[in-house]
C-alpha cells in the first residue's frame, strides 16, 4: 500500500511563512512528520511525495532525506513525482498567462508511474489522526472490485478553524455508508451553534472530505481520462483559473455510477495551520497528544 502526499503547494523559498513547514512538535516536527509516522504505523510501505521541480533540492534537504532515513529503518520505500503546469495531455497548449498547475487531480496523476498498488492520498498540511490511516489501510488490504474506493469521513465540527473560514468537501452519504455526492464549499465559518456558509447554517455533524482517499491502482487510468475531459470542458471555459480537483472528479464519477466510495467515519480532530493564528492551538494539541501517550516525545524514537 502506498501513501501519496500532495506537497506541490509548498513555497519555493523555505524558511518563514510556509504553513506546511511550520514546526508544531516539541523537536521541530511538522504536521507531515506525524502523518508519515501514522501511515507507517498503520502498515503503509511506500511514501510518494508530489512536489515541484523547483523545490526538489530544498525539499530533500529539509524533509526528504530525513524521512528517507526513517523509512529505510522500517522497510518503507520513498519516491518523488513532480507536478508541472506544462504536464498536459497531447494536443493541449498551456494558455498564456496561466501560472498555477492544474489542481489535486493532476497532482495525484503525476504519481501514475510510481504506484501499482492500492494507495491513499492526503494533503501535506493536514493532520488526520491515527484512526483514519488504520481504517484506510485496512480497507485497501482487502481485495475489491475495480472502482470500489473509500474516503475518511471527518465530522465537520472537528475540522473548523477558530480563526476564519475554511474550504471543505461537504458529503452526502446514503443509509449504507456510501458517498453519493461531494460539494466543494468555501468559507465555512465556525459559529456558536456549529457552522455556516454565507449566513446559511450547516449541520456540524455533516461528514466532510479532507482529501483523504483510498483508491485502487486502476484509478490512475480513470484519472487520466478525466484529465483529458477537463481540457475539453472546464479548462476551456476558464483557462487561467480552472482546476482539476480530485473530490469534484470523484463526485462526477459517482453521478455516472462509475465508482463507489465507502465513507469510513473517523472521530479524530483535524489540525491544520490554515491561518497563522492557528499555530498556537495546533502546538498545544500536539503537546496534549504527547502528554496522553498518543505519541512519544521523540516522534520516530520508538
Amino acid at each position: 500500500t502506498a501513501l501519496i502526499i500532495m506537497a506541490a503547494g509548498i513555497g519555493s523559498r523555505f524558511g518563514g511563512g510556509i504553513k506546511q513547514l511550520e514546526p508544531v512538535g516539541p523537536n521541530g516536527e511538522i504536521i507531515m512528520d506525524y502523518s508519515i509516522h501514522d501511515a507507517i504505523e498503520a502498515g503503509f510501505n511506500r511514501i510518494v511525495f508530489i512536489i515541484r521541480r523547483d523545490i526538489e533540492a530544498d525539499f530533500r534537504e529539509v524533509i526528504g532525506d530525513r524521512i528517507e532515513a526513517v523509512c529505510q529503518k522500517h522497510g518503507v520505500s520513498v519516491g518523488y513525482a513532480f507536478q508541472s503546469l506544462t504536464d498536459v495531455p497531447a494536443g493541449v497548449t498551456v494558455p498564456e498567462g496561466r501560472s498555477k498547475p492544474w489542481g489535486t487531480g493532476q497532482a495525484v496523476l503525476c504519481a501514475k508511474d510510481l504506484v501499482d498498488c492500492p494507495f491513499a492520498v492526503i494533503n501535506a498540511d493536514d493532520y488526520y489522526g491515527k484512526e483514519a490511516f488504520v481504517k484506510l489501510h485496512d480497507f485497501l488490504c482487502v481485495e475489491h472490485r475495480p472502482g470500489e474506493y473509500c474516503m475518511a469521513g471527518f465530522v465537520l465540527k472537528n475540522t473548523l478553524s477558530e480563526n476564519g473560514g475554511v474550504t471543505r468537501g461537504l458529503c452526502q452519504v446514503d443509509g449504507k455508508g456510501y458517498l453519493t455526492n461531494v460539494t466543494e464549499t468555501r468559507n465555512i465559518v465556525k459559529t456558536a451553534d456549529g457552522a455556516q456558509v454565507n449566513g446559511e447554517l450547516i449541520d456540524p455533524e455533516t461528514y466532510v472530505s479532507m482529501n483523504m482517499w483510498g483508491l485502487g491502482p486502476e484509478f490512475m487510468d480513470t484519472l487520466q481520462v478525466g484529465f483529458e475531459e477537463f481540457f475539453r470542458g472546464a479548462a476551456q471555459e476558464d483557462p487561467l483559473k480552472a482546476e482539476y480537483l480530485l473530490p469534484i472528479y470523484i463526485g462526477q464519477l459517482l453521478q455516472r455510477g462509475k465508482v463507489s466510495v465507502r465513507v469510513l467515519e473517523t472521530m479524530d480532530k483535524w489540525f491544520g495551520v490554515t491561518y497563522r493564528e492557528d499555530k498556537p492551538a495546533v502546538v498545544e494539541s500536539f503537546r496534549k497528544l504527547i502528554a496522553d501517550g498518543v505519541y512519544q516525545p521523540v516522534l520516530f524514537g520508538e
